[in-house]
């Protein structure tokens, strides 16, 4: 596969002129030794992990709406900075090989296109997009645009999600009738969630160091309030995905990919929370049924969330016997034995501490899926100079996966019975909500029609 060539000129940001590094890479392609040169639009929080994961390349441009957020750091000072990250691919684009996306949801749509479009490889924060058919176009994207693309969710890359596959394939399981699964919250007192006095937010007085239109970005006009920026946004629907968005994508990994559940018929809301307008509920339990797949029966999947003592907790088995019985991960039910996922869908284990014991003295099962080294970033990394396979989390993957969790935010969003035609992308019995399936984009913010002309 052909890989983008590194930097061979100079180029001038807004902030003045400036020299990037120069690279001696053939016309093929950087090689395994050479360093990649990467961007990030979305500066602070999470783009830490983003830092971390690409350390040892060259940071060569940062893009951040508020200037607060831009790393203190020595390798960080002589960093071209932009707010607007047009701007930055404008000017910087045909010079960067990689770019992270560590935006809020609302935005990763938007931004991973406008990457892709000029041919660069991406890695996007989770989950993927902010409505489903955003994520079916950044797949049809990956097939037009050819680049290398992946999902940040870490436990894809862990051992314990391939364990579990491993033992599902070799039937220790058998067949799976249901799983349970959710995570504690949201903590409406906490870091990530705040519930306001009233809806909708009064005008705040817009900082100076905030490009309030910019953060928008594709989402209608409002006012600036600090509660949406910086942080607690996953609460309100227009910007985030609530609990449910934020950690399904790590939670329901395991299960979405070990036992196929990519399409579900039926999506319905069974127990929800009361919400402010605009804002996710303070808990809820959402069912999805999925039709035999191949091989594999008929399969139900429950989601429930909701701080602790609120709402209706993860069902778990009778059969527990590792002690308290964990407030996240995910509980599969089956005919061989039951068994567990944390909430990485990671460290797979049999409900019955006996018979993993058992398990683990007869040789468990044969390694049949490569280990990946490191998390998200460096595989994308490694498979960006060729050195390693294609991610496992690619938007092949990373989109349907997404798909299935924005249906549950979905349904929870708006209670009740959904049923879902995959094929045609339509809500059937209740076509007033397709509206969400494709939301509105502001006008100059309009993407991605093209590739489904």
């Amino acid at each position: 596969m052909q890989r983008r060539n590194f930097i061979k000129t100079a180029a001038a940001a807004s902030a003045g002129a400036f020299i990037l590094p120069r690279f001696s890479i053939g016309q093929s392609g950087p090689s395994a030794n050479s360093k990649l040169n990467i961007a990030h639009i979305g500066a602070g929080g999470i783009a830490n992990m983003a830092y971390g994961g690409c350390k040892g390349e060259n940071v060569v441009a940062l893009c951040d709406i508020d200037s607060r957020k831009f790393p203190r750091k020595p390798w960080a000072v002589d960093v071209p900075k932009f707010a607007d990250y047009r701007e930055m691919l404008d000017k910087l684009g045909k010079d960067i090989d990689g770019v992270c996306i560590n935006t809020p949801d609302h935005m990763h749509f938007n931004a991973t296109l406008a990457c892709m479009e000029r041919g660069i490889h991406v890695c996007t924060q989770k989950p993927l997009t902010h409505n489903i058919w955003q994520a079916r176009t950044l797949r049809k994207a990956k097939d037009k645009y050819k680049v290398i693309t992946n999902m940040a969710n870490q436990g894809h890359t862990y051992d314990g999600i391939r364990k579990m596959r491993e033992m599902y394939e070799a039937d220790c399981f058998g067949q799976v009738s249901e799983v349970h699964m959710g995570f504690p919250g949201p903590n409406w007192n906490g870091r990530y969630f705040k519930k306001p006095a009233s809806m909708p937010l009064p005008a705040e007085p817009i900082p100076a160091n905030i490009n309030w239109d910019l953060w928008l970005g594709p989402a209608a006009e409002r006012p600036f309030n600090s509660l949406y920026h910086p942080l607690k946004w996953r609460g309100f629907n227009d910007f985030g995905t609530g609990q449910f968005g934020d950690w399904f994508c790590h939670i329901g990994d395991g299960a979405v990919w070990v036992l196929d559940l990519y399409e579900p018929t039926v999506i319905e809301c069974v127990e929800r929370g009361p919400a402010m307008e605009g804002m996710i509920p303070d808990y809820s339990v959402v069912r999805f049924d999925f039709p035999a797949r191949g091989n594999k029966a008929a399969c139900s999947m429950t989601w429930s969330d909701g701080a602790p003592g609120v709402g209706t907790p993860i069902k778990s088995p009778d059969d527990w016997g590792w002690g308290k019985v964990p407030n996240s991960g995910s509980f599969w039910y089956a005919d061989k034995g039951n068994a567990f996922l944390d909430q990485r869908s990671n460290n797979p284990r049999f409900s019955v501490k006996e018979q993993m014991v058992e398990f683990k003295e007869n040789g468990g099962v044969a390694e049949t899926y490569d280990r990946v080294k490191g998390g998200p970033h460096q595989e994308w990394v490694r498979a960006i100079k060729g050195d390693g396979p294609e991610c496992g989390s690619n938007f092949d993957y990373a989109a349907p996966m997404s798909e299935v969790a924005l249906l549950g935010v979905l349904a929870q969003r708006f209670g009740g019975r959904i049923e879902w035609d995959s094929k045609n992308m339509r809500i059937t019995n209740r076509p007033e909500l397709n509206v969400f399936v494709k939301e509105p984009a502001r006008a100059g913010w309009e993407a991605g029609q093209d590739l489904w002309t």
